[in-house]
């Protein structure tokens, strides 16, 4: 009997990609890899603890996308606002820097 054996990220999700489109125990034994390692592997991947990357996401997960998409749209909203005042506000000072500049040069004038 082999010892515990040590999968890498990549040979896991592969394996339950051919298990999701051939059955668990047919993947298993095709692949060589013992049942339960294969059942633990899906499992993990309801769970998600186990992300098979892009297309590919659980009601779960999903629903934690959907969270994070309305959180950061909230935020852009709030960015867009603060970036509107922002531009009054720098409007406001080169007006205010124009309205200065050109009485110290009336100021200067009168001076001479």
């Amino acid at each position: 009997m082999a010892g515990n054996r040590q999968y890498d990220h990549e040979y896991k999700v592969q394996a339950v990609k051919l298990a999701k489109e051939i059955g668990q125990a047919k993947a298993a034994k095709e692949l060589g890899v013992p049942r339960n390692t294969m059942y633990g592997w899906v499992h993990a991947n309801r769970l998600g603890n186990l992300d098979l990357g892009a297309g590919s996401q659980t009601p779960q997960s999903a629903m934690t996308l959907n969270e994070e998409l309305l959180r950061l749209r909230q935020q852009v909203k709030e960015l867009e606002k603060e970036i509107r005042l922002l531009k009054k506000e720098n409007d406001f000072l080169e007006e205010a820097s124009a309205f200065f500049a050109a009485s110290r040069l009336k100021s200067a004038k009168t001076k001479e």
